[in-house]
């Protein structure tokens, strides 16, 4: 565990999202409560990607990549679990080591102007990556128990 004072929320936020998937099988990779809504594979896959979207948009000069039809293709192509679980999991690592590499001073840079938090500090970030990713774990819990799963409580 790292000494930088965010990196910590960080590292809740995954872990919390990883133990309310964890009920979770391979063949549940597929299963989505209604046609044309992510799998459960791809809404992981989303969470993961959307790790990266953040710290991407908030350190960029341009701000936020908003091609999301782009994204969501992207998330749909995930058809496994362990892909998924994977992408995730390293999304976070990328996403802990750019605030290891970051001082407190950049943190509080604003964010490019744009439709997306700007103007807004950089460290708001991590508190919008917690949002997100507890949205998803939601919707994955009510998925997890459409699939006969109980998902775990995340904060255990």
């Amino acid at each position: 565990m790292t000494d930088h004072p965010f990196c910590g929320s960080l590292a809740l936020q995954r872990d919390f999202f990883i133990r309310a998937t964890a009920s979770f099988i391979e063949s549940d990779a597929s299963f989505a409560p209604q046609p044309g809504m992510l799998s459960a594979a791809a809404q992981i896959a989303h969470a993961a990607q959307t790790i990266d979207w953040f710290i991407t948009g908030a350190f960029s000069p341009q701000g936020f990549d908003l091609d999301f039809s782009a994204h969501e293709r992207a998330a749909r192509a995930v058809l496994t679990l362990s892909a998924a679980r994977a992408q995730f999991l390293a999304a976070y690592a990328r996403a802990i080591a750019k605030l290891e590499a970051t001082t407190r001073a950049e943190l509080m840079v604003p964010i490019a102007a744009g439709p997306i938090m700007g103007g807004v500090p950089r460290i708001a970030l991590i508190e919008s990556l917690g949002d997100h990713t507890a949205h998803h774990r939601g919707a994955l819990a009510v998925y997890a128990r459409l699939c006969g799963r109980v998902p775990a409580m995340p904060y255990a």
